[in-house]
């Protein structure tokens, strides 16, 4: 079947895409396969009027709303291939073999992160091992926390971190702050702690213990890490998308409009922007399907 759009992924980005060229009464397909980045997390926070909710319910009643309008559907599965046909629309084929045409399509692919090769560490990601300060701060501000580093930008983190409780910064054998660095740690009462990290655990009791290569412990509510991303899929370069640089991995390089380099390919979400939580990607997925509508109308 030919859609008027086909967003591809079905978080909080292209949800909100989608609602957009519905509610303008145009065919809109949503392709997912059901693996939000944040499906680690128990609690969303900091999205105004959903604060405290799982990520999980607010999709529900996300997807349960979109699909009250007639012309939306929802595909459950993965796009594996998208490609520009000679009539210059687009056609997807998903891993369950189906095909679908479209004339725009919006990539909210999402990133994937690569997380730093700790022991224990997989096990506690969205539980007490965090990235955003913003979405989960608040929550664990009632007892020490840790900055695991992965890199030179760990140290701004740390001071940023401290507005939420006494920190210390683990360098993990990573970064050597200078006699300025360590000056900028210690005006906000931020410890360093070079040595490595050998492994992190539950200390039985909701938080987690830190585990240095010295033998030495320390007991922290949560830590912190700025993991690397990568694209979650390779529909974007597949499709010859530009891309750049972000703070911590690539992203889909999008105009003021949020289309890509590919005329008719829109993108939103965390693959096209810096900084992430969900009030960003439902605001750029917004932005991407209302600019994408417009361009069927006005070319």
């Amino acid at each position: 079947m030919q859609y008027d759009l086909a967003v591809i992924g079905g978080s909080f980005a292209g949800l909100s895409a989608a609602m957009q060229a519905a509610r303008a009464r145009r065919t809109v397909l949503v392709i997912d396969a059901g693996q939000p980045r944040n499906r680690f997390a128990a609690h969303s926070h900091g999205f105004l009027g959903q604060d405290g909710r799982t990520p999980g319910a607010i999709l529900d009643d996300a997807r349960r709303q979109l699909l009250a309008y007639p012309t939306a559907r929802l595909a459950t599965a993965r796009a594996d291939k998208a490609i520009a046909n000679s009539s210059s629309d687009f056609e997807i084929t998903t891993d369950g073999g189906e095909t679908f045409g479209a004339a725009r399509l919006v990539l909210a692919t999402g990133v994937r992160d690569i997380l730093p090769e700790v022991p224990g560490l997989a096990e506690q990601w969205g539980r007490t091992v965090l990235h955003c300060p913003y979405c989960h701060g608040y929550e664990v501000s009632t007892g020490p926390l840790g900055v695991l580093a992965t890199g030179p930008m760990s140290m701004h983190q740390a001071q940023l971190i401290s507005d939420w409780g006494d920190i210390t910064l683990f360098g993990n054998g990573l970064i050597k702050p200078d006699a300025d660095e360590m000056h900028a740690l210690e005006s906000r009462n931020v410890r360093f702690e070079p040595a490595t990290v050998n492994e992190l655990s539950d200390d039985g009791s909701g938080g987690l213990v830190v585990h240095l290569v010295d033998g030495r412990k320390a007991g922290v509510k949560a830590i912190f890490t700025a993991p690397r991303n990568t694209m979650a899929s390779p529909l974007a370069e597949q499709l010859g998308c530009g891309l750049k640089d972000g703070l911590l991995g690539p992203m889909i390089s999008v105009d003021d409009r949020q289309q890509t380099t590919v005329p008719g390919v829109y993108a939103a979400g965390d693959a096209a922007r810096a900084m992430h939580n969900i009030a960003f990607a439902v605001s750029g997925g917004t932005f991407a399907g209302v600019c994408a509508h417009q361009s069927l109308v006005f070319g």
